[in-house]
């Protein structure tokens, strides 16, 4: 996957790079290179995903027990 900006007549530089950060900001080209760049294997890609729902779950009951909100 490649992401590509076209500049147009008399753009600067810096606003070139700016959009092409925003660019691969939004296509998730640096999360999905970082999470490449090492291979994990499925047991413990599945116990991470578990932990997760399980810290994600702690945490939703807890901002639904607080009375104001």
């Amino acid at each position: 996957m490649s992401t590509i900006i076209f500049s147009s007549d008399g753009e600067s530089v810096d606003s070139l790079l700016r959009r092409f950060n925003r660019k691969v900001t939004q296509d998730g080209v640096l999360s999905e290179a970082r999470r490449r760049a090492r291979f994990q294997k499925p047991l413990t890609r599945r116990t991470r995903k578990q932990v997760a729902a399980r810290r994600q779950a702690t945490k939703a009951a807890r901002a639904s027990a607080r009375p104001g909100k």
